[in-house]
């Protein structure tokens, strides 16, 4: 039995195709964690999600920012993107399924020893924080207001968290958190326009991950989200978006035991977008 983590596929089947073969996967034996951004700017993403429905239980998921965007254009909350990627998942006749089974993926898992998000955590959540925060979005998420949810979940305000933020002030600040973040201030103050990797970290901010006394520092956090920092494989940071939409890699980390060292595994990506 191996267990596996890899970061954004953004619609990019066939690499993702190319690295369960070339571990040779097996649905009844091992497991994979997906971090998010599934679909979106690459060809195939109905490929993507019919893939990894296909696979039941051996696959699990944390939402991206990407993954949300499919499931508010589908609930008629927001209108495609001129470089969306997803008519082929909007317009399918097992939409219906697939889209059911995204929305009941997870925002945050803990499970491996490992806690699992597609962007990060802020430095004031300690693990308990985080996926009761999770747990409460995902409920909105499955439930019978999750339109309404979607109708206001774009936004960058509020930008700092405290635990006295309720209703969508709450939901919002802490779902940019877990699918958006990059950089943060050592209060937790969240920047969104910055993209570039850590050495460009604007006055006043750094990396969520570096931020002095974090609550979480003492476990491993394996996140996707941020192309441009690249692979990260720390004791306590795992970084797994390396680009494979724009010409990149799909890495994936290879365990087979709890403390083992994970092995990481590169598929060299065509160029399916421009980054610029």
């Amino acid at each position: 039995m191996a267990t596996y983590w890899v970061g954004d596929i953004q619609g990019c089947d066939a690499p993702l195709g190319q690295f369960l073969d070339q571990v040779a996967f097996s649905a009844s034996r091992d497991q994979l964690y997906v971090l998010g951004d599934l679909v979106n700017r690459g060809p195939s993403s109905l490929e993507v999600l019919q893939r990894l429905h296909a696979m039941g239980t051996s696959v699990k998921c944390v939402l991206g920012n990407h993954d949300l965007h499919l499931l508010a254009i589908a609930a008629g909350a927001r209108q495609p993107g001129r470089a969306d990627t997803l008519s082929s998942v909007l317009n399918a006749p097992d939409k219906g399924p697939l889209l059911n089974w995204l929305r009941h993926q997870a925002i945050a898992l803990f499970e491996q020893e490992v806690l699992m998000v597609h962007a990060g955590v802020l430095p004031q959540w300690t693990l308990t924080d985080s996926l009761n925060l999770a747990r409460e979005l995902e409920s909105i998420l499955q439930g019978p207001d999750s339109q309404a949810f979607f109708m206001q979940m774009y936004g960058n305000e509020p930008a700092q968290w405290t635990s006295e933020l309720q209703g969508m002030a709450r939901w919002r600040c802490a779902l940019n958190a877990f699918t958006r973040l990059r950089f943060c201030s050592n209060s937790g103050l969240m920047e969104f326009d910055t993209k570039e990797g850590s050495a460009q970290s604007p006055p006043g901010f750094q990396p969520w991950f570096e931020v002095p006394h974090r609550q979480t520092a003492n476990m491993t956090i394996a996140f996707g989200h941020w192309s441009t920092l690249g692979a990260v494989q720390r004791e306590d940071v795992w970084a797994l978006d390396t680009g494979c939409v724009w010409g990149g890699c799909l890495t994936a980390l290879q365990r087979d035991h709890v403390h083992d060292v994970p092995r990481r595994i590169e598929i060299k990506c065509p160029t399916y977008q421009n980054p610029f």
